[in-house]
């Protein structure tokens, strides 16, 4: 068993993600903040890989009072536990992830991983070693079903999407479509990585909904297997 895995994203009109030297750049607006707020609130765990920690240095908070206040009255704490993939260990002992709001943390890392590093990490979060030289995340995802965790949100980046998709680990996914160009070829993209060659190991995609929302659109998909 394994979370059901919810992908939710904000991209430019040309599909980048961040600018090429992976700065965050302002893509969606009001609408869709309190949208992704709620989404994360109905989530047990949000999950991002080490290098969104490094560029962003994100809380992966609930922002909204009342979206916490709903969690407390079902009985959980009010933000999702914060999950990070980070098979080196590479996680700053003061990033935001790490201290920012009450509740669990949990740092994904492989055998190859600094054992001081993850020494110091184990202060702040429950480390689970998975995988050999990278994070395994089908193991991942196994270890965090025994966690209570259910329901997965996942913000990026771009390289950890491409190996949940790689690996069929994605149910659904959004994908708030701004008004921007951002241009550039090393610019990531939603899905980074190798990429792949036969369109038999495409992902296909079911469109569930699709509509306006601030100055963009929103597309709401359900991931498929590679046909």
């Amino acid at each position: 068993m394994r979370p059901y895995v919810v992908i939710n994203a904000a991209m430019s009109a040309d599909g980048k993600i961040s600018t090429r030297e992976r700065r965050q750049v302002k893509i969606s607006g009001t609408q869709d903040f309190t949208r992704v707020d709620r989404l994360k609130a109905g989530c047990d765990a949000v999950m991002v890989g080490i290098g969104t920690v490094l560029a962003d240095d994100p809380s992966l908070t609930v922002k909204s009072e009342d979206c916490r206040r709903i969690r407390i009255d079902r009985g959980t704490d009010e933000h999702p536990i914060r999950v990070v993939v980070d098979s080196r260990a590479r996680t700053p002992p003061t990033a935001s992830v790490l201290h920012k709001g009450p509740g669990k943390r949990v740092i994904a890392v492989s055998k190859l991983a600094d054992e001081n590093r993850v020494t110091e990490l184990r202060n702040h979060a429950t480390v689970i070693v998975a995988g050999e030289e990278e994070v395994d995340l089908r193991m991942l995802l196994m270890n965090l079903a025994e966690l209570g965790i259910q329901r997965l949100m996942v913000e990026g980046g771009g390289t950890l999407i491409a190996g949940l998709i790689s690996a069929g680990l994605v149910d659904e996914i959004y994908t708030f479509i701004g008004n921007i160009l951002i241009g550039g070829k090393d610019a990531p993209t939603l899905v980074d990585g190798p990429g792949w060659v036969n369109e038999t190991d495409f992902c296909r995609l079911i469109l569930i909904e699709a509509h306006r929302m601030d100055n963009g659109i929103l597309l709401h998909w359900k991931a498929g297997l590679p046909e």
